[in-house]
């Protein structure tokens, strides 16, 4: 009874030690405001993040939403990040199996038969055994525990680094999709743009047959057919690779994809709320991840000080031993033993120590890593916000040049027409009209892309 008290004692002091730090997250140096924020956005109350918007309520476009959801069953790199989760998950129960207890059973069954020879008579004889078997090493210090809290955390930077990779993949295949629209609209542009200088040229061509222009005006007008008609297969060629590029981040081979709204039609709002600061430090995937990442070096740090301290070791096995079966469960038969052991580290050449000093600077990395991945967060909401408002700006500005330059080639246009002009007005004035359409193609592009990294910078896209 004494020895069993004793074992109890032990055990219940065992739950209760455990060295090696407890971990404490660092102080982080947060602005009270984004930079880039607009005025009128930062005297307003707080109101909810474009970060905190699932994916399908900023990307509306229904063919987007269609190509997002394939990406996210189907992509090679979410379905990779899943599988490393299981190993994770794995890697948990095994180190968690190392708290507790051990347990075998075994049988045997010998018989012998031995020949008569001239000293020893011949016998036969026969041994039966069953027995069950206990080994426990006692996690006194919490090496065990500090593993297990180790493994736990690794599960969960698993799982964040998921949620980061599914963040990365709705931002990119909304870019991509934005990209081939834009394609579209400048593919859309040339060909409008070739058929109206065609006729321009058969016009020109025609008055050069009366005698009513020269021939400088018809390859002038060549000039402006040519250079639109050689847009046309440069963009077929860019528009059927970004298709390919589409297809692989859905985890498909290369096809064609299915559009949606056109490039001019994809709702944005013209001003985001970018939300409170200390809220990205919880939203933000990858900075979960690091932390979880710091929680399992600070965790390493008592497994490494955990080896200084005495090993105990309990090992129990009982059973029974009989030369016959049918008397082999009988009580006088049975067998049983109990015993434990302590191993205490006297010389390991520095190999303790160093092991300690290696997590310590493990743990110190983990920690600069962690406040360089928030630091850099902010930097990347602070330039999208910057962007994604110097891109409207810049827009709208192209918008009235677009304008502008439609009305000049117009004119241009009929005062050639009327006589008053030379062909050079109107090919200078088509050449700036071309190019202002173009320009203000990728400027709405550029608008939008904006917004994606602002939403992914936010933290957005992961939630389901």
């Amino acid at each position: 009874m004494t020895k069993l008290t004793a074992l109890l004692l032990v055990v219940l002091l065992v739950a209760g030690c455990a060295v090696g730090p407890n971990y404490k997250r660092p102080s982080i140096n947060t602005p009270d405001a984004y930079r880039g924020v607009m005025p009128q956005e930062a005297t307003q109350p707080a109101v909810e993040s474009l970060g905190d918007q699932k994916w399908w309520e900023v990307f509306q476009d229904e063919e987007l939403q269609k190509l997002i959801r394939t990406a996210l069953q189907q992509n090679y790199d979410v379905r990779i990040a899943a599988a490393r989760i299981v190993q994770a998950q794995a890697q948990l129960g095994i180190t968690r199996a190392d708290q507790l207890p051990s347990i075998a059973a075994g049988a045997s069954a010998i018989d012998q038969r031995s020949p008569q020879s001239k000293i020893i008579p011949a016998f036969k004889s026969s041994a039966n055994q069953v027995n069950v078997s206990l080994a426990w090493e006692l996690d006194f210090w919490g090496k065990y525990r500090r593993s297990t809290e180790a493994a736990r955390a690794n599960l969960l930077a698993s799982e964040w680094a998921r949620q980061e990779v599914i963040s990365t993949l709705v931002a990119n295949v909304a870019s991509a999709y934005f990209q081939l629209r834009e394609l579209d609209l400048e593919l859309e542009i040339s060909r409008r743009t070739l058929v109206s200088r065609q006729d321009s040229l058969k016009l020109t061509q025609l008055l050069a047959d009366h005698g009513a222009t020269s021939l400088l005006d018809v390859r002038q007008a060549e000039q402006l057919v040519f250079t639109a008609a050689e847009q046309v297969p440069d963009l077929e060629r860019r528009i059927e690779q970004q298709e390919n590029f589409i297809s692989t981040l859905l985890g498909k081979n290369p096809g064609a994809v299915a559009r949606g709204r056109r490039l001019t039609e994809q709702p944005h709002a013209p001003e985001v709320p970018a939300g409170m600061t200390s809220s990205l430090l919880e939203r933000r995937p990858d900075i979960r991840e690091a932390e979880q990442q710091l929680i399992a070096f600070n965790a390493r740090i008592g497994v490494a000080k955990a080896a200084y301290f005495p090993q105990i070791n309990l090992t129990a096995d009982a059973g029974y031993q009989s030369s016959a079966l049918t008397s082999l469960f009988q009580g006088p038969l049975g067998l049983w033993s109990f015993g434990g052991a302590l191993t205490q580290p006297i010389f390991q050449g520095g190999r303790l120590r160093n092991n300690v000093r290696l997590t310590e600077a493990q743990k110190k990395e983990a920690v600069l890593v962690y406040q360089q991945t928030i630091q850099d967060a902010f930097r990347e909401v602070s330039d999208s916000l910057v962007a994604y408002h110097k891109n409207q700006e810049f827009r709208a500005q192209q918008e009235l040049l677009t304008n502008s330059a439609q009305g000049a080639a117009h004119l241009s246009d009929i005062r050639y027409q009327g006589g008053t002009t030379s062909y050079l007005e109107v090919l200078t004035n088509q050449t700036n009209y071309f190019s202002a359409e173009l320009n203000l193609a990728q400027a709405r592009l550029n608008e939008l892309l904006a917004l994606v990294g602002l939403y992914k910078a936010l933290g957005g896209g992961w939630q389901q």
